[in-house]
This record gives C-alpha cells, sequence and structure tokens, in this order.
C-alpha cells in the first residue's frame, strides 16, 4: 500500500472515531438533561405529571418513574464508558501518528474535557437526587404520622393542628430548598458557559502563540528590554536623589 493510501486509511479511521464521539457526546447531553429534568420533577413533589408525591407513589405512576431513575443513570453510565473507549482509540492513534500533530491533540483533549465534564455533572446531579430522595422520603413520614394521628384523634384537636403547623414549616423550608438549589443550578450552569469561553480563548491563543515562536521570541526582548530600561532609570533616580541629598547637607 502507498503512503498516500495509507494516509487516507488513517485520516477515515481518525473521521470515524471523531464522529461516533460526537454521536455519543449529542446523546449524552440529551440523557443528562433529562436526567436533571427527572430529579428536579422528583423534589417539585409532582414528578412533572400534575399528580402529589404521595399519590405517585402509590400507583403505577410511581412504579413508572422509579423504573425510570433506575434505567436512566444505567444508560448514562453505559455511554460514559462508550465514550470512554473511544477517548481511548483516540489517544492511541494520536500517539502513534508521525510526526505529531498539534491539531490531534488539541482535538483529543477537547473530547476529553467534554468527557470530564459530562462526568462530573452526571455524579453531582445523581449525588442531589439521592439527597432529594431521602428529604423527601423523611417529609412523606412525618407527613403519614400526621395523617395516622388525626385519623385516630379527631381533626380539632389541639396535638394534631400543632403537628400540621409544623408539618407547614417543614414544607415551607422544602420549597426554600428548591429555590436555592434552582439557583445554584442556574449559577453552575453559567459558571460551565464562562469557563467554556475561558478555556476556548486559552486554547486559541496557545495555537496561535506555537504557530508564531517568533513572537513569543519578540515579547520576551520587549520585556527583557523594558525591564532594562527601568533599572537603567531607577540608577539614574537613585544617583540624582544621593546627589540632591549631599548637595543639600553640605
Amino acid at each position: 500500500m502507498s503512503t498516500r493510501n495509507m494516509a487516507s486509511s488513517s485520516s477515515g479511521y481518525w473521521e470515524d472515531l471523531r464522529k461516533q464521539a460526537r454521536q455519543l457526546e449529542n446523546e449524552l447531553d440529551l440523557k443528562l438533561v433529562s436526567f436533571s429534568k427527572l430529579c428536579t420533577s422528583y423534589s417539585s413533589g409532582n414528578n412533572g405529571l400534575g399528580i402529589s408525591q404521595d399519590e405517585v407513589q402509590s400507583d403505577s405512576v410511581g412504579s413508572l418513574h422509579d423504573n425510570l431513575m433506575v434505567a436512566m443513570p444505567t444508560e448514562i453510565e453505559q455511554l460514559l464508558s462508550k465514550l470512554t473507549a473511544i477517548n481511548d482509540k483516540m489517544a492511541e492513534f494520536t500517539a502513534g501518528a508521525l510526526p505529531h500533530n498539534a491539531g490531534l491533540m488539541h482535538t483529543l483533549q477537547r473530547h476529553r474535557d467534554i468527557l470530564q465534564d459530562y462526568t462530573n455533572e452526571f455524579h453531582k446531579t445523581k449525588t442531589n437526587f439521592f439527597s432529594l430522595r431521602e428529604r423527601e422520603d423523611l417529609l412523606g413520614s412525618v407527613h403519614r404520622d400526621i395523617e395516622s394521628y388525626k385519623s385516630g384523634s379527631g381533626v380539632n384537636n389541639r396535638r394534631s393542628e400543632l403537628f400540621l403547623k409544623e408539618h407547614e414549616h417543614l414544607r415551607s423550608s422544602d420549597r426554600l430548598i428548591d429555590n436555592a438549589i434552582s439557583i445554584a443550578m442556574a449559577t453552575k450552569e453559567n459558571m460551565t458557559f464562562q469557563r467554556g469561553i475561558l478555556k476556548s480563548i486559552q486554547t486559541r491563543v496557545t495555537t496561535l502563540a506555537n504557530r508564531f515562536p517568533a513572537i513569543n521570541g519578540l515579547i520576551q526582548k520587549i520585556n527583557l528590554r523594558k525591564r532594562r530600561d527601568s533599572l537603567i532609570l531607577g540608577t539614574v533616580i537613585g544617583v540624582c536623589t544621593i546627589l540632591l541629598l549631599l548637595y543639600t547637607f553640605h
């Protein structure tokens, strides 16, 4: 096989890996958005279907929601594993490429950054969901205890009213926590977007510096000359000050 055919084959293999990586990244992005919405709907108490949490837990809709909460993380983990395998293949191809291509390394690093971001986002969303579910289970247990007490002692019982007030306080605290979590998630998304912009700017500057090494040398010479001029100017000012002081005292 000629050198041109080998290069063409290698290029086709690399593009195929990139195509698979982009496809998996798109699927992961959609899955993570759906998973985040599912977790948020669970915490809001209606699971996105306009049904109260107690009702959802007692019928087939609750079972469907629980099944989704089990199946979706598994699917996301499988997609992350596939994307990791593709990145490993791209790393092997880049390591074996001669001569080493800065463009390939940059592309590989960008895919690695995307994989890391998706992995961190998945684990954070999953952790938040388990925390929210524990809190919902605790509040649901308190609510059931209150309802059981009401049914046994009468609605007008003083102690029952105190339990109801305490329950309302807990629900209010729950809503405040949900609002705080929503604000934190929005802030996180904004910071992630800004980080992407800064990373893109840094990458472009690094690429420009690598393409034009003479610019780096020129900048270093300018900086050296500025430091030399500053040193000379400081020395002259110091000597003049000393002479002025000697003249003043004598």
